[in-house]
């Protein structure tokens, strides 16, 4: 095996790929006091449009295929053999109080855990979609040579179809030791959110405070429609959940404190700061100190800036701990020092990159921005409210305005195409990104979600069963 990375020291998992559950960020030591650091540090993100990445994050469920139960972090067809196999490929171990909790590879990239056994690639930061299609690709057939030996197989679905949620044992790793006690205080699906969901995501950069701010509105008005494009969560304990995309209704009833639309990104006067005031009244969940995740669930980290943490008294934040206490809001779009698109299920290999594709297009060509802006310039704030409450039950059928949520699915794709043509980031075949959007065109062609293809064959081939989803969309 390769030498491990031991904490107490951080890891070093690049933050441009750190996931909410992943080894603790980076930063300087320099003592935080004065909210203008907080400011001046999300404002270091910004880059020229030469610079700007694209970064891919995916989960996925792993299984033993003989009887499609979850894994165990320990034994012969464990997390840990499947990470431990992992490093034949490059990956070096990061190890947590002796447990193999992640892998990192020189180049960019890591591989977490999420608390129910969910294997994520945080992928490198990358300049084109071709890219982002290559490193997927190559990550899965990785994953298939060590898994398949161990009788272990990957699903990507956005909710666990099958087990319930005390069939899934966690991962040893402190903080989620900290958040599941914190969750039922706070929310009754925050458990389900941390053991059973499944995501794909994009992170992507801003050039300026004022672009960050358009591309952080277009991003939040459009991640319902996002949502709706990529549902594929409608089984819940093995039946029909009534709902088409269950994990993203699971977000509706983790925390209030740290989900959801947040109405000030529309108003005047977004930028940074707005952005620090909010993420400063998120309560926090613990403070990393001497190789330790010290709990400080439901405390004020504007008190820790005071040196009047009841958690660490006397002791005041650094980069660090702001890093940190950032991942550990869960907005639909969230800010960093880059914008998480956070909206979509986890779903099969073409939706995994059609993901990126979309944001891209839409937020990395200036005459798309532009166009998608004025799609949503005149929503309203219950607007924005009803889209999240309704999409996850009726996907694309969602009623807005004079139509329907296809209906702007349709002109949103449309825009992102546009914007991927005029980017023109060709193969070697000489086709551009927008390659990557046709499964989202031959949903909208349809009407109809990913999860309603599920709820067809479950009702019709499968008999009423789940457990054909787990060759049928195993990767």
């Amino acid at each position: 095996m390769k030498q491990a990375l031991r904490l107490p020291y951080d890891p070093g998992v690049p933050d441009k790929k750190a996931s909410i559950m992943s080894a603790p960020a980076t930063g300087s030591n320099q003592p935080l006091t004065d909210k203008r650091q907080l400011v001046e540090f999300l404002a270091a993100g910004c880059k020229p449009p030469s610079n700007w990445r694209i970064g891919t994050e995916h989960e996925k469920f792993a299984f033993t295929t003989d009887d499609l139960r979850p894994l165990r972090h320990d034994g012969e067809r464990g997390v840990r053999a499947l990470l431990e196999g992992m490093t034949r490929f490059g990956w070096s171990p990061v190890i947590e109080d002796g447990n193999l909790i992640a892998l990192t590879r020189e180049g960019g990239g890591s591989i977490t855990l999420e608390p129910g056994g969910q294997l994520e690639l945080s992928g490198a930061p990358l300049e084109t979609i071709h890219q982002t299609a290559a490193e997927i690709a190559t990550h899965l057939e990785e994953v298939r040579q060590v898994a398949g030996p161990l009788g272990i197989g990957m699903l990507g679905l956005g909710f666990q179809p099958r087990w319930r949620r005390e069939d899934v044992p966690w991962m040893p790793k402190e903080r989620y030791r900290i958040m599941r006690d914190h969750m039922p205080k706070v929310g009754s699906l925050g458990l389900d959110m941390m053991l059973r969901t499944c995501t794909v995501q994009v992170n992507l950069d801003f050039a300026s405070e004022s672009d960050m701010v358009r591309k952080f509105r277009v991003g939040l008005a459009l991640q319902p429609i996002a949502t709706a494009l990529w549902a594929n969560s409608p089984f819940v304990d093995g039946r029909p959940s009534g709902y088409l995309s269950y994990r993203s209704h699971v977000w509706t009833d983790t925390d209030s404190a740290r989900c959801g639309i947040l109405p000030f990104v529309f108003e005047p006067g977004m930028g940074f700061e707005r952005y620090v005031d909010y993420a400063l009244d998120v309560p926090m969940y613990f403070v990393y100190r001497g190789g330790r995740h010290v709990d400080a669930s439901g405390q004020s980290f504007r008190d820790f800036m005071a040196g009047r943490l009841p958690a660490c008294p006397g002791l005041v934040p650094t980069e660090t701990d702001w890093a940190n206490h950032l991942t550990t809001a869960f907005p639909e779009v969230r800010l960093k020092r880059f914008l998480e698109m956070r909206g979509a299920d986890g779903g099969p290999l073409d939706h995994l990159c059609a993901l990126p594709s979309l944001w891209t297009g839409l937020l990395y060509s200036t005459t798309a921005l532009d166009e998608a802006c004025e799609l949503v310039e005149d929503w309203t704030p219950a607007d924005h409210a009803a889209l999240r409450r309704d999409v996850p039950q009726f996907g694309l059928a969602t009623p807005f305005r004079a139509g329907t949520v296809c209906d702007v699915a349709r002109r949103m794709v449309a825009i992102a195409g546009a914007g991927l043509r005029q980017r023109n980031r060709r193969n070697d075949k000489g086709e551009d990104e927008s390659l990557f959007l046709a499964p989202l065109l031959a949903t909208i062609e349809s009407g109809r979600t990913p999860a309603e293809g599920l709820l067809e064959s479950y009702h019709g081939r499968w008999g009423e069963s789940v457990d054909p989803v787990f060759t049928e969309f195993a990767y």
